[in-house]
């Protein structure tokens, strides 16, 4: 199993961010304390799961009235968030990047949505929730302008290996692919493919062998 570089495993992080989610939306409606076979039935995972998880990250709690929702929210942050807002940009404005748009920055994340691209002259200039849409040729400047860290690709597919050089070229550290299309990066720049054809075919495996097994 891959890890970060502090040793935490990838699918450590990604369930730690669900956690988050989970204690957030529960510290909202007034929840003090939540045992963690409550939290691992809401994830579909065991309780030694999320015992596991965060005994990993050194938290340790009473839990003989469970954990304290609030105390482990900002645990969870002090691992996950670094200590300054990090700046994302969305590279391609269909209506996947428009989405994404609309729906991050409302989140309240340290991860904030600062600038979007396309080559599509009709978008280049408008705005979304506030954010510019910009030429692709201003991409670099403007990474280095308003300190860009992340990208994430939403383009069509077939565009998705011009951005490679660009992205490289103008320092950022981490991207999140949403094309078909698997982009590779040199050590250093962290990438990670979400490629929704692979994940919806799986789904419809698994919903084949279900359904073949029933029928036996």
């Amino acid at each position: 199993m891959a890890s970060i570089s502090n040793g935490i495993p990838e699918k450590t992080i990604e369930r730690l961010s669900e956690y988050r989610r989970t204690l957030l939306s529960c510290h909202q409606q007034g929840i003090t304390h939540i045992f963690s076979h409550v939290l691992a039935g809401i994830h579909g995972i065991t309780a030694v799961q999320v015992r596991r998880d965060l005994m990993l990250i050194g938290f340790s709690s009473d839990t003989k009235k469970g954990y304290d929702v609030k105390v482990l929210i900002d645990f969870i942050s002090n691992i996950l968030d670094s200590e300054n807002p990090v700046n994302v940009a969305i590279i391609g404005m269909g209506h996947l990047g428009q989405a994404i748009t609309r729906y991050f920055n409302s989140k309240g994340l340290k991860l904030r949505i600062t600038a979007s691209f396309d080559v599509d002259p009709a978008k280049i200039g408008t705005t979304i929730e506030e954010i510019p849409c910009y030429p692709m040729e201003q991409f670099e400047q403007e990474v280095e302008d308003q300190d860009i860290s992340i990208v994430v690709v939403s383009c069509p597919t077939k565009e998705a290996p011009r951005l490679v050089v660009p992205i490289i070229n103008a320092g950022i550290k981490g991207v999140l692919n949403f094309t078909s299309t698997r982009l590779n990066f040199p050590q250093g720049i962290y990438v990670e493919n979400y490629d929704i054809t692979t994940l919806l075919e799986k789904v419809a495996y698994c919903v084949k062998e279900a359904e073949e097994n029933n029928n036996n």
